[in-house]
């Protein structure tokens, strides 16, 4: 193996640290400054380019959702550079976007972060193989090569339960070139994203999900600094409002808000965008799960994901998840 559970996670944790450090010497504020028509500017950092994931949040934009709640926000693109916990510690953000791994992670540094609403109730992580590989399920990779990003929580705690055990790592590096053109080939995406891709270029891909073996942490929660939770809660309730109606209506028919994501990112087209809206409906509404519960989030959800944490050895003492995020700022669901 070319990696250990925690090598590549030491700079996320000590630039955590260090924003700790400089966030004392002062950073920006929310409502620093309001725009020409008097509404309140916030920068909100998403965790990836503009895709589906984050389509919800400009849907509240678009539709004039974080207008009418007097706000002026900002959303400022992503990519495998950006890390989220960071900008909001060190308050160059004022709300941003993660997985509930990595807050639990920061948490453990120190860095005062609070998730508010998780739009991905499922993980759409996956391992990507070639149906004519015959591999349906985690325990047949034995022998195959497999494309992944040293490190993450994931991959850790796919390798603790063994199912890495008899396969070939190698870096992940990006794209699905290797995969279109090597048939005994696997490698991670987002069940949304890659797959789409690779059946756009002619391939049989079959998504292995993450969350089937039961590693399954809330994927793109909004979260924010706790000092704006203690001194700002009518700000955090209208960001959180106006989000969950963003994501009621991206949900029910995304065609409008989709415009503006392909209009935000270039590199994304329109075909790849819809198929990716239709597998991600199911990850933010499974089991039925009714459009007015959007958001929600569980104690037994956050706790099952700081014990395995602790498990595969990413957090080295026990922390308070209630402290990790709250339910507070969520609309009422309807009874």
């Amino acid at each position: 193996m070319y990696f250990n559970n925690t090598s590549r996670y030491l700079f996320f944790l000590a630039t955590v640290a260090i924003s700790m450090l400089l966030t004392s010497c002062g950073g920006r504020q929310p409502n620093d400054d309001n725009n020409e028509n008097g509404l309140t500017k916030i920068r909100l950092q998403i965790n990836w380019f503009p895709e589906h994931e984050h389509g919800g949040f400009y849907a509240a934009k678009a539709k004039g959702y974080f207008a009418e709640e007097g706000l002026d926000v900002e959303i400022i693109p992503g990519g495998p550079k950006v890390n989220g916990v960071q900008e909001v510690v060190s308050r160059r953000v004022d709300f941003a976007i993660a997985n509930a791994d990595q807050i639990l992670l920061g948490r453990a540094q120190q860095a005062n972060v609070v998730g508010l609403m998780s739009p991905i109730q499922d993980s759409p992580r996956c391992i990507m193989v070639h149906k004519s590989s015959g591999i349906s399920k985690f325990e047949e990779l034995k022998g195959i090569t497999i494309s992944l990003s040293g490190g993450k929580p994931f991959v850790a705690y796919l390798t603790k339960k063994g199912f890495l055990q008899d396969a070939q790592l190698v870096p992940f590096l990006g794209g699905i070139r290797r995969f279109l053109e090597e048939k005994d080939f696997a490698q991670q995406g987002y069940v949304f994203s890659e797959p789409i891709q690779a059946t756009t270029h002619g391939s049989d891909p079959v998504a292995l999900m993450v969350s089937d073996t039961g590693f399954n942490p809330y994927t793109g929660l909004l979260f924010t600094h706790g000092d704006t939770i203690r001194d700002n809660p009518e700000l955090v309730e209208k960001v959180v409002r106006a989000s969950v109606r963003g994501w009621k209506d991206f949900l029910a028919d995304p065609s409008e808000t989709n415009k503006v994501i392909l209009q935000v990112n270039e590199d994304l087209d329109e075909v790849t965008l819809t198929k990716g809206v239709a597998a991600l409906v199911p990850l933010c509404l499974p089991n039925d799960m009714p459009a007015d519960q959007i958001g929600k989030m569980t104690i037994e959800r956050w706790q099952q994901l700081h014990d395995q944490l602790i498990e595969i050895e990413m957090l080295e003492e026990s922390l308070d998840v209630k402290n990790a995020f709250t339910i507070d700022f969520l609309p009422p669901a309807t009874p």
